[in-house]
């Protein structure tokens, strides 16, 4: 079985960020998104992959992921160009899927669980496709399944406004060659796409078998800003404390703290996990680093207060105005303003930005 990998799009929702890059370059604990959909794969037996490349500097995904040798797979290249939707870029991986079985993994996705078991049973079986599910509080915002009393994929609608079940396509997909055919008779959606949700009901109004796999851990879609913290929150959960770097006297840490080489925690600092913090940053002294944040390589934070956010990496924040609940971009400065103490700061900040609060 081979696995397609998207990292095509234009992340409107993310910019500024996605100004400098593709929105699965982004990073969740310190780890860009994509690296856990190639993990998932590798997880399930899945090492020959096909790298599906958009328009948005798509030389940075390749700079990232080489030839796949460090990740224990092997990387083949695939331009989709400007996003003409799912089931476009999924055409474009025609010959280097050739007559396997393959699983597309959109590139912006993470989830919990890993996909080996719904591998395994698609393997095992003779289904025409599978598709993973999760239920989902607004399913207007996804394409929606609806399943029968066997399990079984009964209807298939992206986007309803009306939907009729809370499972929504969480973005892997299971599918055979026998779904080219069907996309080469696709027509645009009202969002001028060839859509997945059409090409995968034309296959089940055919006679195909679609089978349903619900996610059994937790999923997120990573395409805003919010979804993009929530997802590094997600992930901090299940980190375990490590300190490679040198953490001075009068330093209070709390909680499950991750600390990179070369790192040093200054005197007066408090953190509280649980916090990723990568390699040679400089933290404090007297700096409050709180729950749920993620500090990126070669960061300095000094005598800041920063809490539920992400730092991307080889960034400078001095400021004591409270930052929560923010997206920082590489290269970012953050100072204070002369005369200005706001009691809190809310940001998403591309790279290469400067800042005074």
């Amino acid at each position: 079985m081979k696995g397609v990998v998207l990292t095509g799009g234009h992340g409107t929702h993310l910019r500024p960020l996605t100004h400098t890059g593709p929105k699965q370059l982004l990073p969740l604990v310190n780890k860009p998104n994509v690296l856990y959909c190639v993990e998932d794969l590798h997880d399930a037996g899945i090492t020959d992959i096909g790298i599906i490349l958009g328009d948005n500097m798509p030389e940075k995904v390749r700079e990232l992921l080489g030839d796949g040798s460090r990740y224990g797979v092997k990387f083949t290249y695939l331009v989709q160009g400007a996003p003409k939707g799912i089931a476009h870029a999924i055409a474009c991986a025609r010959e280097f899927v050739g007559r396997d079985a393959f699983c597309v993994y959109l590139g912006d996705n993470v989830l919990k669980g890993g996909i080996r078991h719904m591998v395994e049973e698609f393997q095992a079986n003779n289904h025409d496709a599978g598709i993973a599910l999760c239920p989902v509080a607004h399913p207007e915002r996804f394409g929606v399944a609806e399943l029968d009393a066997a399990g079984n994929v009964a209807g298939l609608v992206e986007k309803p406004k009306e939907p009729k079940s809370n499972l929504a396509l969480v973005g892997i997909y299971l599918l055979r060659p026998s779904i080219f055919p069907i996309i080469d008779r696709l027509k645009p959606s009202w969002r001028n796409e060839l859509e997945i949700t059409d090409a995968i009901e034309g296959l089940r109004k055919g006679g195909g078998k679609v089978k349903a796999y619900v996610v059994k851990g937790w999923w997120k879609d990573t395409g805003r800003p919010e979804d993009v913290l929530e997802a590094n929150h997600l992930l901090l959960e299940d980190i375990e404390a490590r300190n490679d770097g040198t953490v001075e006297a009068d330093v209070e840490i709390h909680g499950r703290v991750r600390i990179g080489k070369g790192t040093v925690v200054a005197k007066g600092t408090v953190i509280r996990g649980p916090v990723a913090i990568g390699a040679d940053c400089v933290i404090g002294p007297n700096t409050y680093i709180g729950p749920y944040t993620s500090i990126g390589d070669g960061s300095k934070i000094v005598g800041a207060d920063i809490e539920a956010s992400i730092v991307i990496g080889e960034a400078i924040i001095e400021t004591p105005n409270k930052i929560v609940n923010s997206l920082i971009g590489r290269h970012t400065t953050i100072r204070s303003a002369e005369g200005r103490r706001p009691k809190g700061t809310q940001l998403v900040v591309g790279e290469g930005s400067t800042l005074f609060l």
